[in-house]
Formats: structure tokens, C-alpha cells, sequence
């Protein structure tokens, strides 16, 4: 697992600058993302992704949740009074219900989620706005301390923003 450290970096000079020194100390290109106002050339970074800029997690987290809960009550409410004198097996269609529900949901709050701009990101809106370039780096948990220090000795005009709790190893 993964903590997030998010830098508010004032340049593109500067930008280039830390990417060259996270990639120094082991930080793999794939873990590193800028992001920046719209119309700002990052050709020579490593530019957030869908993953990172949209709501696109988020929607399909909350659509797998609610999409199964409302497959769950759909699922009971057809075996309460649709198969209850059938005598057919209602826990299959209850699961079936859940599972579709939660699958639909999944893919339908992702697909809203992707036309989102990232909840988490809102903090950083002004500052992106105003041209500076928002770092997110994804660091293992034991080398995140060192992180912070070797940024903020070598590169003090990035300002540190504060570190999510933990990013999933598989994005």
C-alpha cells in the first residue's frame, strides 16, 4: 500500500526539476502525476491520468454499494411476492438481484464519475487556476517521511499540501 503526498509546485521549470530528483530517489515514473490548469504544455512529465482527475473511482465505489443494496431489496421484494406460492429457490434471485445491482451500479456511477473532476481535488482548484502545478506522488509507507524531508531540503519552493491516507496498489 501506498500513502499519496500532494505538492503545490509554482512552475513547470521547477516541476522538471522534482520529477528528476523523486525519479533519483526510486520513485517509479508510474507513481508520479502532475496536473495542471488547462493549455499548460507537461509533454516532459508524467501527466495525471482518468484515475487521478476524475470522480471515476469514487462513482464506482458508491455505484457498487448502492447498486447492490438496491439489487438486495429488488431480489426480496420479487421472492416476497412474485415467488413466495412458486416454490422455486428465492436466495438465487436474491443473489442474482444483488449481484447485477452492484455490477450496474459499479459501471454506471463510473461512467458519470468519469465527466466528474476529482472530489479530492477541489482544495487545489484555485491554486491549479492561478498556474501552479499540482503534484500527487504515491509513495510506500515507510518511505514517506524521507520523501517529505528530501523534497523540502532540495526544493523548498514546493509546498507540501498534506498526504491521502492510502492508494491502492493496483492503480
Amino acid at each position: 500500500m501506498r500513502k499519496r503526498i500532494y505538492y503545490l509546485i509554482p512552475d513547470l521549470d521547477s516541476a522538471k526539476r522534482v520529477m528528476n530528483d523523486l525519479l533519483l530517489a526510486r520513485i517509479e515514473e508510474k507513481h508520479i502525476h502532475f496536473l495542471a490548469r488547462e493549455g499548460t504544455d507537461l509533454s516532459t512529465l508524467h501527466r495525471a491520468n482518468l484515475l487521478q482527475e476524475s470522480d471515476i473511482v469514487h462513482g464506482a465505489e458508491m455505484g457498487l454499494a448502492v447498486g447492490g443494496m438496491t439489487g438486495l431489496f429488488t431480489g426480496f421484494a420479487a421472492a416476497f411476492f412474485i415467488l413466495s406460492d412458486s416454490g422455486l429457490p428465492w436466495g438465487g434471485i436474491v443473489l442474482v438481484t444483488c449481484l447485477f445491482g452492484a455490477l450496474f451500479g459499479a459501471w454506471a456511477a463510473s461512467m458519470i464519475g468519469s465527466s466528474v473532476p476529482n472530489s479530492r481535488l477541489k482544495p487545489f482548484r484555485p491554486a491549479i487556476d492561478a498556474g501552479k502545478i499540482l503534484l500527487m506522488v504515491d509513495v510506500p509507507h515507510d518511505q514517506v517521511e524521507a520523501i517529505e524531508q528530501l523534497l523540502k531540503k532540495i526544493h523548498p519552493e514546493a509546498h507540501l499540501e498534506g498526504t491521502e491516507p492510502t492508494i491502492p496498489a493496483f492503480p
